[in-house]
């Protein structure tokens, strides 16, 4: 919206050129950005304690608590609300739509599946709340859900692309390597969405300890897009240039100050959880970003710590079911340091300090090409 200033401001007569000079400012997307993020975090701290209170209400006995997790969960969590995710969700939607371009194609597909990925995140959380069980609607008809939502948003960016880059995927350190996966990259872009959405609901145990990695990843990719959509920095990086994606880093600015204003709600001890409305859907958006920066493997990269909570999981359950023993002592592999006697405190911060570390690692590629 504020983005439409820039247009008002060619109408203005010459004598109020200091204010066509002023207005000037949002034609800059690093302005731009930092405005989403202050908005963001704003947003949250003044109607976040509202929005939780409305929860707390309505929810009763809050989210339910996994009998199979860890005991001291079952006493020290009950009765938090969840469904938190509509915080940082409102503060996304609304940062972004006053900042980003609103005729920028790329913003519109993001927020797409992030919404999307949200209302299946709602309504599984609705589930569980209203059912009083762990456990939500069932796994497949959610990974269809969430399948169908990821594959037209890759068909669409496809579409959006017109020319080979946007079916191929590039290899980070190497400067001209890419393999061109035709069509079928749609497949892989969807699958890409729907894993980071499901790696960092995973994630999501502790308070606190999803929120922060997916704003370092978020701050990361916001960096990734600006560089990837301008012409000048993409070519001096050897990097894809993908027009448009540059708005993208007001979208990731956005939920860097939603996801400041949600972890003051968040710290432990957490006074509402993200819930699957949120954890879902920031995952859909690190993935549908990443996928239109063409940034895939480095998703995983910068993402490391989602992509290890993923692993522990499979691992687990692959291990249990063909020979009977577990890996790890609780999965993921949080739960894990938990059964070992590290405090909650000592996990989240430590898993902080490794997302940060990744995502240095991550950008590295930029320049390391």
């Amino acid at each position: 919206m504020f983005y439409w200033l820039i247009e008002l401001s060619n109408t203005f007569p010459p004598w109020l050129g200091a204010l066509r000079t002023a207005l000037n400012v949002f034609r800059y997307i690093t302005f731009r950005t930092g405005g989403a993020v202050v908005t963001g975090a704003l947003f949250v701290f003044l109607f976040g304690p509202w929005i939780i209170d409305h929860l707390r209400l309505r929810q009763g006995k809050g989210q339910p608590i996994r009998l199979d997790g860890p005991q001291s969960h079952i006493i020290a969590k009950k009765g938090t609300p969840t469904m938190g995710g509509l915080m940082i969700l409102s503060g996304l939607v609304v940062s972004t739509l006053l900042w980003a371009n609103p005729l920028n194609p790329y913003v519109w597909i993001v927020l797409a599946v992030t919404l999307g990925f949200g209302f299946v995140g709602f309504y599984d959380d609705y589930l569980k709340v209203t059912k009083q069980t762990a456990g939500g609607f069932g796994g497949k008809l959610r990974l269809l859900l969430e399948g169908l939502i990821a594959l037209a948003a890759c068909y669409a960016l496809v579409k959006l692309g017109r020319d080979v880059s946007s079916t191929s995927l590039a290899i980070p350190f190497f400067k001209e390597l890419v393999v061109n996966f035709g069509w079928f990259f749609v497949i892989f872009g969807a699958f890409v969405i729907v894993g980071a959405g499901n790696a960092v609901n995973l994630t999501d145990g502790l308070d606190g300890l999803a929120i922060v990695p997916v704003m370092i990843a978020s701050a990361s990719f916001g960096l990734i897009a600006y560089l990837v959509g301008n012409a000048v920095f993409s070519d001096y990086l050897q990097i894809n240039y993908v027009a448009g994606t540059g708005e993208l880093a007001v979208l990731c600015g956005a939920v860097l100050g939603a996801g400041l204003g949600f972890l003051w709600f968040n710290a432990p001890p957490a006074s509402i959880f993200m819930g699957d409305t949120g954890s879902l859907a920031l995952g859909g958006m690190l993935g549908s970003v990443a996928v239109a920066v063409k940034h895939e493997i480095v998703l995983a990269v910068i993402g490391g710590l989602f992509v290890l909570e993923a692993v522990s999981v499979i691992v687990q359950v692959v291990s249990f079911k063909m020979t009977g023993k577990r890996v790890f002592k609780m999965a993921p592999i949080h739960h894990h340091f938990e059964q070992l006697g590290w405090t909650e405190p000592q996990i989240v911060i430590r898993f902080w300090i490794i997302s940060v570390m990744l995502a240095l690692a991550g950008l590295s590629t930029l320049k390391l090409r």
